[in-house]
């Protein structure tokens, strides 16, 4: 069965085109918004070819499909169509959880944007590296131009993410970037750094109309207030459409549209998710105030069924927010150590299958996981054998901190992969070696003792 009649089987198996609200994409997964979770025939789509897994998660129904998820996302919208974005339809199940929607919100705009800032973060984190070991000085004109081909995708992410969001909210996606504009724009973001830097003629607010505040921060690197303001574009998009004549809607619906929304997001909406993105932050701090190694315990234990349940990419916008307020981030090694443990329990796994053909899948997974994508080996592998996954989490756990304890950072946003060890060059870099060593080694010793059986 080839790759186009499975993409037509997974639409009919999930209710047909009908039933398909809206579907994306992150790094390994489908993801569906659908009318009738009820019409969705999940045991005979995880038969199909290709297919690594499925599940309902936070109302999503996701299909796990590992490194080629974007040439199949590319077949099923093809082969949707405009269905696949249909403008009407009600949903028979209740309204969405604000985590739920959370989640969805996430996943749906950090996928497409992931090859753009985990190509920039290499960049940053290999920089780091050679600046640290003093292979090029950090005053030096390359080092000046290397860094703005890696930090301009940070320093503009209001604009990735705001072209990203309005695709899942289904809005006008030049309006999005008109709105992240707002918040990018120089008179904003120098009178945050005059205040920062206590200038004497720093104001903390401009007044519009003499009355209504709109709060001076530094929105460059941000990530929950774009991502909400373009969600209230959308709502006031199709509002300010609806009680347009039809005769004035070409100039006067977006002219209404871009001043009502910029207002709403830098008075309300981007004040509060900057506390609501330092809050995330502090929770984290929070476990690292308790002491370092507790937080990667924590973070270490919870990251494997994260990835089972799709709620790992919560802890992007902290490990973003972490980059913009302090240089670095020390979660997202945290997340590297749980990938190295659920590749050495695949190993594991590999060592003790007998049949080759399942030997050669088992294989590939682990090397999957071994270079960032752990989903073929946790839902293909990890799964059916429970005691591999406890193995995986407890040497994530305690992997994560041991690097904690010795400090281990990244200086930029990075793929958690084998090859992403060069971007940890400099004094922390002989921790992260160990600290993968320790993942790898511990989890498959951990898997052999406890899945003794010939799988």
């Amino acid at each position: 069965m080839g790759t186009v009649e499975a993409i037509n089987n997974i639409i009919r198996l999930v209710g047909g085109a009908d039933n398909i609200n809206k579907v994306w994409h992150c790094m390994t997964r489908l993801r569906f918004d659908v009318i009738d979770e009820s019409k969705i025939d999940q045991p005979e789509i995880k038969k199909l070819p290709g297919i690594l897994g499925a599940q309902i998660q936070s109302d999503q129904f996701q299909i796990i499909i590992g490194p080629k998820v974007n040439s199949w996302y590319e077949q099923l919208t093809a082969a949707l169509g405009p269905s696949a974005q249909p403008a009407t339809g009600e949903r028979k199940q209740e309204r969405k959880s604000l985590v739920s929607l959370f989640m969805d919100t996430v996943s749906g705009v950090f996928g497409p944007i992931v090859p753009a800032i985990a190509g920039a973060g290499m960049i940053k984190g290999l920089l780091a590296g050679l600046v640290a070991l003093k292979i090029i000085s950090a005053k030096s004109d390359t080092v000046i131009v290397i860094d703005l081909i890696a930090s301009g995708v940070f320093y503009f992410l209001p604009f990735f993410l705001a072209i990203s969001a309005a695709r899942i909210f289904k809005t006008n996606e030049y309006l999005a970037a008109a709105v992240a504009a707002c918040f990018m724009y120089p008179s904003l973001i120098e009178a945050a750094k005059a205040l920062a830097g206590h200038a004497p003629d720093a104001v903390d607010a401009f007044y519009f109309l003499n009355v209504i505040p709109v709060s001076v921060f530094n929105y460059a690197s941000s990530v929950i207030p774009v991502i909400f303001s373009v969600l209230a574009l959308s709502y006031i998009h199709r509002w300010v459409d609806s009680i347009m004549p039809d005769v004035l809607k070409t100039v006067f619906t977006p002219t209404l549209t871009l001043f009502l929304a910029a207002l709403v997001a830098l008075v309300v909406i981007g004040p509060v998710g900057i506390w609501l993105g330092k809050g995330l932050a502090w929770f984290i701090e929070g476990l690292f105030g308790v002491s370092a190694s507790f937080a990667g315990l924590v973070v270490g234990a919870i990251r494997p069924i994260a990835i089972l349940t799709g709620m790992h990419h919560a802890m992007t916008p902290v490990a973003l927010q972490n980059f913009t307020d302090r240089g670095y981030d020390m979660l997202m090694p945290m997340m590297f150590m749980a990938n190295m443990a659920i590749a050495g329990a695949t190993f594991a796994i590999w060592r003790q299958t007998a049949s080759r053909q399942d030997r050669s899948v088992v294989l590939s997974a682990g090397i999957s996981a071994l270079l960032g994508i752990t989903e073929p080996a946790l839902f293909g592998v990890l799964t059916r054998y429970k005691k591999a996954l406890i193995a995986a989490t407890v040497a994530s756990s305690l992997a994560s901190a041991f690097i904690a304890f010795f400090g281990v950072r990244l200086y930029g946003y990075i793929l958690s992969s084998i090859f992403s060890l060069p971007a940890y060059i400099g004094p922390y870099f002989i921790f992260a070696l160990m600290g993968v060593a320790l993942a790898l080694v511990l989890s498959f010793v951990l898997t052999t003792l406890l899945v003794r059986e010939k799988a």
